[in-house]
């Protein structure tokens, strides 16, 4: 019964792995005492970069703010891409995709 169970597994497993691997077409990086950035590519046409900054160094409510965007290909061949902050205020994403909340 083991024996069919861990089969049974496999089988979904090798069903649920991707028909093609991506690979980086384009890697950069550089991060520095006060912030970073970074941008990376893939041939299955994903990308995401993304920049972060200290903000109030050396004070008592030091903080990093990053903005960033990434973009996929969705299964409808849809180009899907997405901007945003995160600072104190939190995750601030945006794209003609997601739902905006009503103006109070």
């Amino acid at each position: 019964m083991k024996f069919v169970i861990v089969l049974v597994a496999l089988f979904g497993l090798a069903l649920a792995a991707p028909a093609e691997e991506a690979s980086i077409v384009r890697s950069e990086s550089n991060v520095l005492a006060d912030g970073y950035q970074f941008a990376v590519e893939t041939s299955d046409g994903k990308a995401h970069s993304e920049s972060g900054q200290l903000k109030n160094i050396g004070a008592e409510d030091e903080a990093i703010v990053v903005k960033g965007q990434y973009s996929y290909v969705g299964d409808d061949g849809v180009t899907y891409s997405v901007s945003y902050i995160a600072d104190e205020n939190g995750f601030q994403p945006s794209g003609a995709h997601l739902p905006v909340a009503p103006v109070a």
